[in-house]
């Protein structure tokens, strides 16, 4: 019998394995995980090299194939083949052959800077179609919320401080002097909370997510993994490179990420968002906001 094959597309296929996720095994979950976190390593390498990248057996990526629906490994792989034939991971794969021609004796700085490109390029090619949904749905909602906590709380910042020129009821869930709670207590029904989280998820940025489910809230998810627990219970997921070669995750490609999105929504609200930010910078002068330069330049 030949095996059902539904898949015409690699993001359906990552909508398959974010609604099939709960249910799968530990074993098929490690490998789910890195086919959604390495999409191009898959297009281009072996399953046994998969396999162990990913620290599970060669037989559990060919069972979590079939799984899915596929009739196999190569079934399944043919979806990634694709999407990089398609160009949708093109600036990844340039960023990663500039990074191969570097010297074995790259300084700190140039090892970091380079780390940077990766993340930038890696970012921009798997989001176009992420951040077009997340903009929708903003722009959609009544009213928006955004959290982010410890590493990540720069970028919920960065994305709440640009977001409120435009739309002034944008609403940071900071729990400052431990409030978090009460914060929450005023999320409603068809509102949006953006939550911004990556490895080690904050527990705070968790509590958000649940708490915003069960207000029937819509939750954009910014984080470093397509399964990673705040995307699986996502309306709109922004995944984000925050690999380094410091000790600390980068939070550079998602700073890039929440402004890029905020570009899409001055778009999408043209003489609205002009007349709002214009508003905002006048009113930021008349109050002292910007030093006084000869230049005027803020």
């Amino acid at each position: 019998m030949q095996a059902a094959t539904p898949h015409d597309s690699y993001a359906a296929l990552m909508d398959l394995i974010k609604a099939r996720h709960a249910e799968l095994s530990p074993q098929f979950q490690a490998g789910a995980r890195y086919l959604a976190d390495h999409p191009d390593e898959v297009a281009v390498s072996s399953m046994r090299s998969i396999a162990a990248r990913a620290q599970v057996q060669s037989a559990a990526l060919v069972r979590l194939a079939q799984q899915l629906g596929f009739a196999g490994w190569p079934e399944l792989k043919a979806i990634f083949v694709e999407r990089l034939r398609a160009g949708q991971a093109g600036y990844a794969a340039k960023a990663g052959a500039l990074a191969g021609k570097e010297g074995k004796e790259r300084d700190l700085v140039t090892e970091v800077f380079t780390a940077q490109q990766r993340n930038l390029a890696a970012t921009e090619s798997a989001n176009h179609t992420a951040l077009d949904a997340a903009a929708s749905l903003l722009q959609a909602a009544p009213r928006v919320h955004v959290a982010g906590f410890r590493a990540a709380h720069p970028i919920a910042y960065t994305l709440h401080y640009l977001y409120r020129l435009l739309r002034p009821s944008v609403q940071l869930l900071s729990g400052q002097g431990g409030t978090l709670e009460m914060d929450l207590r005023a999320l409603q029904a068809g509102e949006a909370v953006v939550i911004v989280s990556f490895a080690p998820y904050s527990s705070e940025a968790l509590l958000v997510a649940q708490a915003a489910r069960q207000a029937g809230c819509q939750v954009v998810a910014i984080s470093d993994s397509a399964m990673s627990p705040l995307a699986l219970q996502a309306d709109a997921s922004i995944v984000i490179a925050v690999d380094s070669p410091s000790f600390f995750p980068s939070i550079v490609a998602g700073v890039a990420a929440v402004e890029s999105l905020v570009e899409l929504l001055v778009a999408r609200a043209g003489p609205d968002a002009v007349h709002a930010i214009g508003a905002a910078e006048s009113q930021l002068r008349a109050l002292g906001a910007y030093a006084s330069t000869s230049n005027d330049v803020n």
